[in-house]
């Protein structure tokens, strides 16, 4: 097992759990599909194969020759709580601020460069969002994807932004790395983060920083998306004020204080709009 002394992972171990992921995201997957998705070389993806299927994270089903997730897979992932505290600690707060705003509020947790939704309160009525939790999309391209990476030291934010390819979805997605730099820093210094048709045509989003990795053990933000078409000219301010407050009612319910967080003053919000992507 080989181990590189920049990036101490093993690598055989890496690739196993990429394997997993992989097959994860597919729902099922033939073993050409595994090795041409993964680049895998075929002299050892056949073990490795073997290797999941038989430790039960695997299951291969001979009939139709696929891959799915195995029984182990689930059981291990039934014992992960680390998010549930946090979730079921919002969920009551969030519900309330999308009913007295009617429109879609997000929880999610930084993985990487992705955004984990890990609870969401759908618009009450009219346009809802195909989001749903467990759901992941690359942060660069949401608001709550860059007020997560807002909370990381700008060095550690910039190494995981080059570390992936940055896709361009809409007109206005930013994928030059110096410019989500920009946009990450002026972020964390106005303590919120926009989202301006940059994911997905028509659709807007204000996100903050909830909980960091000091204060609550992991790096979360909450958002509120709403169609662009029900938005005005006082939007985000007149979005930001109520969920920042949702956000510290949050973090006193969970007891979290958070000195490094930027809270956004009401002068911040009297034109926020200078942190947005119009020129993606």
């Amino acid at each position: 097992m080989a181990e590189d002394r920049g990036n101490p992972t093993v690598k055989s171990a890496d690739r196993a759990l990429t394997v997993v992921e992989f097959v994860a995201g597919k729902g099922s997957a033939s073993f050409t599909e595994i090795l041409e998705g993964l680049s895998l070389p075929r002299s050892s993806a056949h073990g490795l194969l073997n290797t999941l299927c038989a430790a039960g994270w695997l299951d291969h089903n001979s009939a139709n020759k696929q891959y799915s997730l195995g029984l182990r897979a689930w059981q291990v992932g039934q014992l992960y709580t680390g998010h549930q505290t946090l979730a079921n600690v919002a969920k009551p707060v969030m519900d309330r601020l999308s009913a007295s705003l009617g429109e879609t509020v997000q929880l999610a947790l930084l993985d990487g460069v992705e955004n984990v939704y890990i609870a969401i309160s759908q618009a009450p009525g009219g346009m809802r969002l195909g989001s749903s939790v467990g759901m992941r999309l690359l942060a660069h391209a949401t608001g709550i994807g860059k007020a997560l990476l807002s909370m990381l030291e700008p060095e550690e934010a910039e190494r995981r932004l080059e570390s992936v390819a940055l896709p361009r979805l809409t007109e206005k997605t930013v994928t030059d790395i110096g410019a989500l730099k920009s946009l990450v820093t002026q972020a964390k210094g106005a303590g919120f983060a926009l989202d301006d048709e940059e994911y997905l045509e028509g659709c807007r989003c204000v996100a903050v920083p909830l909980t960091s990795k000091a204060g609550g053990g992991m790096y979360a933000a909450l958002s509120v998306t709403m169609p662009t078409a029900r938005t005005d000219a006082g939007w985000p301010g007149n979005i930001l004020s109520p969920l920042v407050a949702a956000a510290q009612e949050i973090r006193a319910l969970l007891g979290v204080r958070e000195p490094d967080l930027t809270i956004p003053a009401e002068r911040n919000s009297d034109n926020p709009r200078n942190i947005s992507a119009r020129s993606a």
